[in-house]
């Protein structure tokens, strides 16, 4: 069975998550490590199917080295 993201902004973030990460040539395991999250959680939230709080957000900031609004800058909630 193959889950869907939960909403178009957790697609979203997780194909920006992806796009930072690769080019530093790290894997999910190095940026969990970096984030302090297990590697299932990096996984999951760049398929989309997790929704991150605040200070998890601020975690994976920190371990790609960026700016958080580099990962949510322009994301839609979603409609109900």
């Amino acid at each position: 069975m193959v889950k869907e993201p939960q909403s178009e902004a957790t697609r979203e973030l997780g194909v920006r998550v992806r796009k930072l990460r690769e080019p530093q040539g790290i894997g999910q395991e190095e940026l969990a490590r970096r984030a302090g999250v297990h590697w299932t959680f990096v996984s999951q939230l760049e398929r989309g199917l997790r929704n991150v709080s605040l200070h998890n957000l601020l975690k994976f900031a920190a371990g790609l080295g960026v700016d958080p609004a580099e990962l949510v800058r322009g994301l839609k909630p979603p409609e109900d």
